[in-house]
């Protein structure tokens, strides 16, 4: 990792300029041209109806500045007409263009109409040049500024025709592509890499939890309530909702945590709102303190936990579960029992509602769980957490390699 940062550092050309001598960065021959000379937005339309079969690809299938379609429907999915697209034509999210929607199509199939089909012409743009031009920064930022609309912004092919953009020579575009598309062959290697490794921590899991439960081929292990596993009173919500004490909220003194607050076991970001510490010392009964285990109390799925790791205490509202452990559970093997698949499936059987599910405190505290001695649970749950340093550093990396090729594409795309 620190090499792609020091790869990441050198590309900036204003801090070493000998990158500016290499062929690759020569912006010799480069020509600025309307976009509509290069591109054309291909307005080929279909009904659902006469392509029920066919691979349907909706905005909401492309994820954020990825080049790649993971997700995708059917024709017979959706109605009202919608763009055919080809294998290699770009789709790109003319709607809302902030959220920097652009994929390249690996397949032939239909999108929303609120896409754009994007497709090069090959006498001046290379077909793998072109998405990393639409990717970078000064086209996004030009997309943004000339959306039109307040709720849903959306480009007109009109207008983004007339912006220019400077294109290297073919023989430019070549080389960049090569290494632009090998930057990202690498990120996607990694990426499944995480995926494959987030399923192995999910094994892992359901065989030390699962398992054990339905066996108990654990002699020392016992099957207790939850609130077995917590101090007395030591499983509370707050009393409030995010819709009150509002006239008592402030940026400083204790922080209060939200539901949106809880993420899956590492996860845990403290909000930046506050109650006084007056306020505070009324509302003790939920305080939160390092080591405490905060359980989202709504939300789908409910229930996603997290240990408490901060040495500021805090305060939960009505949609948090705080538990405080006993000196006999380890807080970090609880919450991993909890964001187990065991865990949410015994969780899951006392949800109610519909859209927004919730758990009742009473029934949460009354489910019975596996409990192991405490030297028992902290060896397992270091297990776990190893398979979590692991996930930490493959995201790391992930992340420094897109740092270089957003990098690689501001230099070697847009100079």
């Amino acid at each position: 990792m620190p090499g792609h940062a020091l790869l990441e550092r050198k590309l900036e050309l204003n801090v070493n300029a000998d990158w500016a001598k290499l062929p690759l960065f020569d912006r010799k021959g480069w020509k600025r041209l309307p976009f509509g000379a290069f591109a054309e937005s291909v307005n080929a339309r279909v009904e659902p109806s006469d392509a029920a079969d066919e691979i349907y690809v909706g905005l909401d299938d492309l994820d954020p500045q990825n080049l790649h379609i993971r997700r995708w429907g059917k024709g017979s999915d959706v109605i009202g007409t919608k763009l055919r697209f080809r294998k290699g034509d770009i789709i790109f999210g003319r709607r809302r263009a902030y959220q920097r929607k652009l994929a390249v199509a690996e397949f032939d199939g239909i999108c929303s109409a609120h896409a754009m089909v994007v497709r090069a012409k090959p006498e001046l743009v290379l077909p793998e040049f072109l998405p990393f031009l639409m990717m970078s920064d000064r086209f996004m930022t030009r997309a943004v500024e000339i959306s039109v609309g307040s709720l849903s912004p959306t480009i007109n092919w009109k207008a983004l025709r007339l912006e220019e953009f400077d294109l290297p020579p073919l023989a430019q575009q070549e080389c960049v592509s090569k290494i632009l598309w090998a930057a990202e062959s690498s990120a996607q290697s990694y990426v499944q890499l995480k995926r494959s490794h987030r399923d192995y921590l999910s094994s892992l899991s359901n065989v030390i939890f699962s398992d054990a439960s339905n066996s108990l081929a654990q002699s020392n292990w016992s099957v207790v309530p939850l609130q077995e596993f917590a101090v007395t009173k030591g499983i509370v919500n707050g009393p409030f909702g995010s819709d009150l004490l509002t006239s008592e909220l402030q940026s400083e003194g204790t922080p209060v945590i939200y539901v949106r607050d809880v993420k899956p076991r590492r996860y845990l970001r403290v909000s930046t709102v506050c109650v006084s510490q007056e306020k505070a010392k009324e509302l003790q009964f939920c305080d939160v303190k390092f080591g405490d285990v905060l359980v989202a109390k709504v939300g789908e799925p409910p229930c996603d936990a997290a240990p408490y790791l901060d040495s500021e205490d805090s305060v939960v509202t009505q949609d948090v579960i705080r538990i405080r452990p006993k000196s006999d559970t380890d807080f970090h093997f609880l919450a991993e029992l909890l964001n187990s698949s065991f865990g949410r499936a015994a969780i899951k059987r006392i949800t109610i509602g519909g859209g927004r599910m919730r758990v009742s405190l009473t029934e949460f505290k009354a489910l019975h769980f596996p409990k192991p001695p405490v030297e028992e649970q902290r060896r397992l749950s270091a297990v776990l957490e190893s398979g979590e340093k692991v996930q930490l550093l493959l995201e790391a990396y992930i992340s420094q390699l897109k740092k270089l090729q957003d990098s690689l594409i501001e230099n070697l795309v847009t100079g």
